[in-house]
């Protein structure tokens, strides 16, 4: 047995009898590509490798992977994301000089031999013999284009990268016959082209057009003749002839080709001889890939169009074939941010929260009737550094978010909308104590009922002792009246309020069922910002529910063709009747005018919303809209430790946060810019009586002795507080919530005696 060299290589003796062997074959291969005893030569022995007749009839070529850019809605671009930075282009956007340089330095017989070059074969050898060594390769450029698309198939994964460049005798006989295909079909100009479109040059880039952006900061149409002989050098050995990284060598690895160049008389000595002289000329530009380049604060937007894009059965029915789609790239995706909306909302982040403070803020904006995202950002940064984050805190879990926020107050609404939708007219009083009991038993679905401890019973309240009711709900949604939200949805039910939310699209952040509670009504039940706004403009829209859309439009790229693909539409549902979404609007509209939310009015047009903010003040929000603009606002710590009193945010101290006085204004600010130039539009707004402030549902009583048994339950349950609630108490501060750990449990009824006032 021949013996190898002391370096590990392989003895002249064996690179004579490998090339020897490559000679032999391609010489059967052309003489006879379909002789049945050409197994015979035992190159099929034991099944390991297929015999030349029984490999597919057609290569399988799989489209070039290519950058994907990212437009907002106007067209101007967002990121640009990417598996392998490649531009394809067509041989005439080639400088001549590169594809000269190309077939010199790769191939110089290129346009000479067929698929499998037999002299450079027997070149190879010699020269290889003499050296010792391996100095030179056989590979024809068919063949190279042959392994890289075979590399290319393989994608990021590394087993089949492993099989597509293993040095077997099974892979040789392999691309050899789809080397013999390719020159039949597509000839020697093409064969180039998709070469020089496929070929990795280092530095991220694979591609003709990448690489020279990537080193030149130019087109691969405009590379001059030393420009085009370094990136041709780089091929070989993209590490060691890496320019950026290591000048000398990548120079003297130039000049070999400029050589080579003139040797085969594609450029004169004296052309070579000058250009050899030229410094290296570099003018690089960074590679730019992901949702981290994203302009204008967009990167969490573009991070949730690629999950739509990776979870929609739009894209491919199996996780699997979406991905390869995504990473394949040459995708064009035209979403529907709002340029303006998007700088709007960023600057209003800016103003008010800093990425550098305790807590962070998260903003989405929404267009009513559409469902198309018009903007989404926080103040937290994408990014891996401090004080960032790759967290979207705008959407669910499920779509790159966290597990949520509980909305607070900031749920009420949709508890009006059920009551309102059911029959329960919206003068509607009930005594609304400052604190009481939770109502027990109070109805679920499928027929049951909640009902809570009797030995330890769950309790509820206001802001603050000077406000009690009786209220209506009118008032009671402009003061954010716990009580009276407590009463209601005990009085209509827990099912028709979570029914209400699902039409609504309102689902918790984390994916799980909303919990059938009466305490559902102080949003105790984590959700994200986007949820909330989407939930929102369901009222600007009169009542009809779109689902949230993010993308118009996506073309992609392969080859030379463009074709469009199917995107997912918003589908829009009736949530509510008109009557019940009108109402809930001038509801809240009454919030911003005269209640809790009157620091997040806007001056220019109508607007209405609610404020929230949880237990111990973890969160705070609004929530608003206009007739054409929806949008949530949440200020708090994503990871729920910090609590939101003797705290600074974007340089203001709070002895307490609330929704009013933090979410608000960022919601003010982000919704006017947003808005600016855009139509003013009004309400269908409808006439809500005050109400009787002296008469709940049951006689609340003068001095909270008895609830009365005239209101059945509800009035049984409660007082109506001292004067009968004349006094609701003159500031609004936005309200909290308290829920104890034994809320979801219970099995007795609940006494109502309380004191009046308002927690919410």
């Amino acid at each position: 047995m021949p013996k190898k060299r002391s370096g590990g290589g392989l003895s002249p003796t064996q690179q004579a009898a490998k090339f020897l062997g490559v000679s032999v074959l391609a010489g059967a291969v052309m003489a006879g590509i379909a002789l049945p005893a050409f197994g015979a030569l035992g190159l099929a022995a034991k099944g390991s490798v297929e015999s030349f007749d029984e490999l597919p009839a057609n290569l399988k070529t799989p489209p070039l992977s290519q950058r994907t850019t990212i437009l907002d809605a106007d067209g101007g671009q967002i990121a640009t994301v990417y598996s392998r930075d490649r531009t394809v282009v067509p041989l005439k956007d080639m400088s001549p000089y590169m594809q000269k340089a190309i077939v010199a330095i790769e191939d110089s017989r290129f346009y000479q031999h067929g698929a499998v070059d037999l002299k450079g074969i027997l070149r190879a050898l010699n020269k290889n013999v003499q050296s010792s060594g391996v100095a030179q390769g056989a590979s024809t450029l068919t063949q190279q284009l042959v392994k890289n698309v075979a590399i290319e198939e393989a994608g990021d994964d590394p087993t089949k990268v492993a099989q597509a460049t293993q040095q077997t005798l099974g892979r040789k006989i392999r691309e050899l016959k789809y080397a013999i295909q390719l020159e039949e079909e597509l000839g020697k100009k093409k064969i180039l082209e998709n070469y020089l479109n496929i070929t990795f040059f280092g530095e991220q880039a694979y591609g003709v057009e990448a690489a020279s952006q990537r080193y030149f900061s130019k087109h691969a149409k405009d590379l001059n003749v030393q420009e085009a002989a370094l990136l041709a050098g780089i091929v070989q050995s993209p590490s060691r002839y890496d320019p950026v990284n290591d000048s000398t060598e990548a120079t003297r690895r130039r000049n070999v080709v400029l050589q080579r160049m003139a040797d085969m008389g594609d450029i004169s000595q004296a052309e070579a001889d000058k250009a050899k002289k030229t410094p290296l000329g570099l003018n690089p530009s960074q590679p730019k890939n992901g949702c981290i380049t994203a302009v204008k604060g967009a990167g969490f937007f573009c991070d949730y169009v690629r999950e739509v894009f990776l979870t929609n059965p739009m894209f491919g029915k199996t996780k699997e074939a979406r991905a390869k789609v995504w990473n394949q790239g040459g995708l064009t995706i035209r979403t529907t941010l709002d340029p303006q909306a998007q700088t709007s909302v960023q600057a209003s982040i800016k103003d008010h929260v800093y990425k550098t403070d305790d807590v962070a803020t998260a903003a989405t904006l929404v267009e009513p009737g559409t469902g198309k995202i018009l903007a989404m950002g926080q103040s937290r940064p994408y990014g891996f550094g401090k004080h960032e984050t790759q967290i979207d805190l705008s959407v669910n879990q499920s779509m790159g978010g966290g597990a949520g926020y509980q909305p607070g107050s900031t749920f009420k609404p949709i508890v009006a909308a059920a009551a309102i939708e059911g029959g329960t007219p919206a003068t509607q009083s009930y005594p609304s104590p400052y604190e009481m009991d939770y109502p027990s038993p109070v109805s679920i679905c499928n027929g049951r009922q909640w009902r809570d401890d009797p030995n330890n019973p769950s309790k509820v309240a206001n802001e603050n002792k000077s406000e009690h009711g009786p209220y209506s709900m009118k008032e009671a949604t402009a003061k954010s009246v716990n009580t009276y939200y407590v009463q209601l949805i005990s009085d209509i039910g827990i099912c028709p309020v979570t029914e209400m939310a699902k039409k609504m699209g309102v689902e918790r952040a984390d994916g799980g069922k909303l919990q059938q509670a009466p305490s559902i009504a102080l949003g105790t039940q984590e959700m994200s910002p986007l949820t909330m706004a989407n939930a929102y403009a369901t009222f600007a829209s009169r009542g009809m529910y779109c689902t949230p859309v993010a993308i118009e439009s996506i073309s992609q790229r392969i080859g030379d063709r463009t074709k469009s693909l199917q995107v997912p539409k918003t589908t829009c549902t009736r949530a509510m009747s008109q009557k019940t979404a009108d109402t809930v609007t001038t509801l809240l509209k009454g919030v911003v005018e005269d209640g809790t939310g009157q620091q997040a009015g806007l001056s220019d047009r109508p607007s209405a919303g609610k404020t929230g903010t949880t237990d111990n003040r973890y969160a705070a929000w609004f929530v608003g809209f206009t007739p054409n603009m929806a949008g949530a606002v949440w200020v708090g710590d994503p990871t729920h430790k910090r609590q939101m009193k003797q705290i600074t945010i974007g340089g203001v101290y709070h002895d307490q946060v609330y929704g009013a006085d933090t979410p608000g204004p960022i919601w003010k600010d982000a919704m006017t810019g947003a808005l600016d130039g855009k139509p003013v539009e009004d309400f269908n707004l409808v006439d809500i009586p005050d109400g009787n402030k002296g008469k709940g549902k049951g006689d609340g009583g003068k001095n909270g002795d008895n609830g009365g048994t005239t209101g059945g339950l509800i009035g049984g349950l409660t007082t109506g507080g001292a004067d009968g609630g004349a006094n609701g108490g003159t500031t609004f501060p936005t309200p909290t919530f308290s829920f104890p750990d034994n809320l979801f449990q219970g099995t007795s009824n609940g006494n109502g005696n309380g004191n009046g006032g308002r927690r919410g």
